[in-house]
Formats: structure tokens, C-alpha cells, sequence
């Protein structure tokens, strides 16, 4: 049965920006800070006389569907969506920061990314009380991804000077940083989105 969280990056089949690689750290930031804004990042300047805090508002919503799942046994829809929505526009900013599209994040369009979570009924589909454990049960997740993320963040070194020289991402090296986010992607939508009690299988693909 296809586990309900799917995620997948269309491969640039096309040669990429050195330009825009080149400068991608620099690039980036604009689109970070507008991210910030939306998912509840905070930012602190100190100066001479004194400090002052930027809060961004929102943020993935966990405590209000754990508590109408654990209550009302229902997941409101538009929390649904927002989760999903900020999802998709989080790893829209991930995968080009990671290389995989040379094309701009876009605040709505899906370009090439492809993350789609099936919507539970949750009197149905999830347990009440499963939210309040579904972080600690996804402990062995956190291990081996914290291997992971260290080998894709090498990969996407490597990558970087591919793209310069050769201008393309190569193909499984591409497989393998889409493979981490995904894993990354189910863990998350398991342990705090909640719309799914499946347990995330241990591997990169599909």
C-alpha cells in the first residue's frame, strides 16, 4: 500500500545556471526571510542602545489538530491545508537552496516540487491518543536521519561544484538528496502534522 505522504523533485533534465549556483547562498536569502515571516521564525538585532525582535507569525500548526484529534476526534480542513500549503513552499525554498531547480521559489505555484499528504478522517484513521507519543516513537527516525542530513549537506558540496564545471546535477546524487528530504518529509508529517498513524518506513525511496 503507497504510504500517505508522498514527496518527489522533477529532475532538472536540462543544464543549470552556473551563475545562479554559483551565487545560490547569497541568492536565497530573500526568500528565506519571507519564509521566516510565515512560519513563526523569530529574529533578534543587538546595537549599542539596545536590541530589538522581529517575530514572523504562523508557523506548521501541531498543539491545536493534536488537541481536536485527542477531543473532537476531526482535523479541521484548512489547518490541513495550511500545514500542507506551508509544507510545499518550505521545501519549494529547500530544494533550491539544495540545488536541485535553478528557478526561483514561488510563494504558490508548486514548480517542481511534488508533496501531497492524503487528507484522514480522523474518527477513522487516527488513533486519540497516539499524537501525545508519535515524537518520542519516531526516535530512531531522528538518529539515522541526523546521518543523513550530514551526508546529503556533503552531496550538495559536491554538487555545487558539478554544477560549475559541468553544468547538471547528477542523476544519483539528485536521487539521493530528494531520497533525505523525503524521509525527512514523512517523518515530520508523522510525528507533527499528525494526518497520518502509519509509521514511516526506513528507506529513501518512493
Amino acid at each position: 500500500m503507497e504510504y500517505p505522504v508522498q514527496f518527489s523533485v522533477d529532475y532538472p533534465d536540462r543544464r543549470l545556471s552556473r551563475l545562479s549556483t554559483a551565487l545560490r547562498i547569497f541568492w536565497v536569502i530573500p526568500i528565506v526571510i519571507v519564509l521566516g515571516t510565515v512560519s513563526g521564525q523569530t529574529w533578534q538585532a543587538n546595537y549599542s542602545g539596545g536590541q530589538t525582535v522581529a517575530a514572523g507569525a504562523g508557523g506548521a500548526l501541531f498543539l491545536g489538530p493534536l488537541l481536536m484529534i485527542m477531543f473532537r476526534r476531526k482535523y479541521p480542513r484548512w489547518w490541513f491545508d495550511w500545514n500542507l500549503e506551508l509544507q510545499r513552499f518550505t521545501n519549494r525554498v529547500g530544494i533550491y537552496l539544495a540545488l536541485m531547480d535553478d528557478r526561483y521559489p514561488s510563494t504558490d505555484e508548486h514548480q517542481s516540487v511534488h508533496l501531497d499528504y492524503l487528507y484522514p478522517d480522523a474518527a477513522r484513521d487516527l488513533n486519540r491518543w497516539l499524537p501525545l507519543v508519535k515524537w518520542l516513537l519516531a526516535i530512531p527516525h531522528y538518529v539515522v536521519l541526523f546521518f543523513l542530513d550530514i551526508a546529503a549537506f556533503v552531496v550538495v558540496i559536491v554538487v555545487w561544484f558539478a554544477i560549475l564545471f559541468t553544468g547538471t546535477y547528477p542523476r544519483g546524487m539528485f536521487d539521493f538528496v530528494e531520497g533525505v528530504i523525503r524521509w525527512n518529509i514523512r517523518v515530520t508529517a508523522y510525528a507533527f502534522i499528525l494526518v497520518t498513524d502509519r509509521y514511516p518506513p526506513f528507506r529513501l525511496a518512493r
